[in-house]
């Protein structure tokens, strides 16, 4: 199938959209610290990047058993998340032009392992939620990354075959679920190296790539 034989492209959010890994990461050992946990811990946050912030508190928990609910760690994780993102305007250089000239030619989804909330307000920097015409977030499924769940839901309320979708993606969980999904899979090595991402269809590290690859070698200079 031809690179550019598509109907529509998935963005995974996190690592994609937004430079919010390592936001994320600040605002989770800064809710640990302020609940009276230090570092080092036995859980690594590495193994959690593309997952959702349910199952690494559903993790700590079980380690920890700590005085607070899930329910209050994934409010204060979020709020604190919110906060910095609000803050700080981490959008990729490159990603709204890509967006927009994607959205041109074919229909936009987003699936994303972070909740709603959050979602939300990183869609409503630079005025990006006009482009997407399905949302999917951790909370609207049962069954995270690396499951193929969350793009099946996003290309089904896209209204169109998993066979015709690209996702972009910045981790391994979510390479893995894309492809399980049936979709082909472009991976920015914006969180991994490209080593670690070699089972996506295509590896780049530029968003001009992916607009190369999805548009046409002259997309650029459009």
């Amino acid at each position: 199938m031809n690179d550019r034989d598509y109907q529509a492209v998935i963005f995974d959010m996190d690592g994609v959209i937004v430079d919010s890994e390592p936001r994320h990461a600040k605002a989770f050992f800064e809710v640990l610290r302020e609940i009276g946990y230090e570092q080092p811990l036995d859980l690594n946050w590495d193994n959690y990047v593309g997952r959702s912030d349910f199952e690494v508190w559903q993790d700590f928990i079980a380690k920890y058993n700590p005085e607070h609910s899930l329910e209050q760690l994934l409010k204060m994780k979020r709020e604190r998340v919110l906060e910095i993102i609000r803050r700080e305007e981490p959008i990729f250089a490159g990603l709204g032009e890509l967006v927009e000239k994607l959205s041109r030619v074919c229909r936009l989804g987003l699936a994303s392992g972070s909740e709603r909330p959050v979602v939300e307000a990183v869609l409503s920097l630079q005025d990006l939620r006009r482009f997407f015409s399905a949302v999917v977030t951790a909370t609207e499924i049962k069954r995270g990354k690396p499951e193929p769940e969350i793009f099946l839901r996003a290309a089904e309320l896209l209204g169109v075959s998993p066979g015709a979708c690209w996702v972009i993606e910045d981790s391994k969980p979510g390479v893995t679920a894309g492809l399980a999904a049936g979709m082909r899979v472009i991976a920015i090595t914006n969180t991994h190296p490209a080593g670690e991402l070699r089972n996506a269809t295509r590896v780049v590290s530029r968003y001009d790539e992916i607009e190369s690859l999805l548009l046409g070698q002259c997309a650029s200079s459009r």
